[in-house]
């Protein structure tokens, strides 16, 4: 899979993409119809007759565990967590970008007065968002001008005007960092804005990969080849090849623009109005001939945002755990409902006093786990952490809150809506150990069935008519 149309292809082989033939507005209606569709699990919707525009927007394109397999090349029937192990196991043999002298995202390109942001459908999603939203389903690019470090993340852009989207580079973020470096140079930051390519580039961007790692070489381990990329018009930086829109331009540190507001993942707004923010100055565009726009509805779980999070947030918690070469670590598992950031579980195999302990206090002093991560929850190795049922009845007969930990400060998202608007840059957390004590002598004694008659049972259970 190279780009989005590959992408497509395979989701209408596999019968989980439908196409809208009828008319849509991009006023709201286009959002609701999407969203509507992902809470009942819906395929995902290739919109081809968008009011006033003859682009098509394709929505809800992350929303089940089968297109997310057929991003990652796993069998269709794939759970998350086995999305996840393929992450963590691929993720350790990186393969650098393939730079290329042409490319299909260069087959149309505007400059000056031609620039024109509005001449792509870009929804408005909710009715209190500030505005047309250009990157949900995006991501920038942007590289430390120290290191040459490139950098692919997921940023919130509202479309402002013509030639102008806001940013949203939260504190802390790898964008912010990079933009700190260039305002102590005086100098604007070059980024680009990717709409519709390979579908895991924008799974990668979205992931919390750790610092100076390289986004590009991540892919390229997953795919078992270099992405291809070619230089920007415009811009030092390596843009996907395949890409459908690109929005080449410059972020100014020192300069602002009224931004948001904007529906959440969360389910909630990340304000109460407009904020002063930092915005992308576009320079020029590119497009390929008929592009694609790709957009997701965010809001309430589950949508395309959460199911990307809880694979890439869950998988990097595990890759980083791995890394502090943490002993018997069976699977961790971020719920989709929890946006896969705020709440993880994690399935160990006890192999010495305090190992429970060990891993709650690693959870949240990963990079991934030290951004926002409020509970953890620790299960031993007969619990799957994607059993909820099971975790529950950890947690009722496991659990004593006397072995739990509170840890009343912790770096917090301004995203996070159980904070007050105005003070959300601190969090507490809550580290619950669900597991049995490996130190006890006498250990509760498991009820379980004879091994022989469940045999038994199971080559006449046609004969009871079960």
């Amino acid at each position: 899979m190279k780009d989005m149309r590959d992408f497509i292809a395979l989701c209408e082989k596999e019968g989980l993409l439908k196409r809208i033939g009828a008319e849509v507005d991009w006023n709201l209606e286009l959002s609701t119809i999407a969203k509507l569709n992902e809470e009942k699990s819906g395929p995902a919707l290739l919109f081809e007759n968008v009011k006033g525009y003859d682009t098509p927007v394709i929505t809800s394109a992350l929303t089940t565990t089968e297109r997310l397999s057929l991003i990652m090349g796993m069998p269709i029937k794939s759970t998350l967590v086995d999305l996840m192990r393929k992450w963590v196991e691929k993720g350790e043999k990186k393969i650098p970008p393939r730079w290329v002298d042409q490319a299909p995202c260069k087959e149309n390109i505007i400059t000056g007065d031609a620039i024109d942001l509005y001449k792509f459908p870009v929804p408005k999603f909710y009715p209190m968002d500030g505005g047309r939203f250009f990157g949900t389903a995006h991501f920038i690019i942007s590289k430390d001008p120290d290191t040459g470090w490139v950098n692919l993340g997921t940023y919130r852009s509202q479309l402002l005007d013509k030639n102008h989207m806001g940013v949203q580079f939260i504190k802390g973020k790898h964008a912010d960092l990079m933009l700190k470096k260039y305002a102590a140079r005086k100098e604007a930051m070059p980024v680009a804005s990717i709409v519709g390519c390979d579908p895991l580039l924008f799974l990668v961007g979205a992931a919390r990969l750790s610092a100076f790692e390289s986004e590009y070489d991540f892919a390229g381990a997953v795919r078992g080849e270099g992405i291809e990329v070619i230089k920007g018009e415009t811009v030092d930086l390596p843009i996907p090849a395949h890409a459908e829109i690109v929005v080449e331009g410059e972020v100014d540190p020192n300069a602002f623009m009224d931004e948001g507001p904007f529906g959440e993942y969360t389910g909630y707004y990340s304000g109460v109005g407009t904020d002063p923010r930092n915005f992308i100055k576009v320079n020029c565009i590119t497009h390929r001939n008929n592009p694609i726009f790709w957009g997701t509805t965010v809001g309430k779980a589950v949508t395309d945002t959460h199911m990307t999070m809880a694979l890439t947030y869950g998988a990097t918690l595990w890759q980083q755990l791995v890394a502090m070469r943490i002993p018997g670590l069976k699977a961790v598992y971020c719920p989709p409902e929890g946006s896969g950031r705020f709440l993880a579980i994690i399935s160990i195999k006890q192999m010495y006093p305090g190992h429970a302990d060990q891993v709650l206090t690693a959870a949240i002093s990963t990079e991934m786990g030290a951004y926002g991560l409020k509970t953890v929850i620790v299960v031993d190795e007969d619990i799957d952490p994607w059993d909820i049922p099971r975790v529950m009845y950890a947690l009722s007969f496991r659990f004593q809150p006397n072995r739990s930990q509170v840890i009343k400060r912790g770096r917090s998202t301004p995203l996070d809506p159980s904070l007050p608007i105005n003070a959300r840059e601190i969090t507490g957390r809550l580290l619950l150990d669900a597991t049995i004590p490996y130190e006890w002598k006498e250990k509760p004694i498991p009820i379980t069935l004879d091994p022989d008659v469940v045999k038994q049972v199971q080559s006449r259970w046609a004969e009871f008519g079960l």
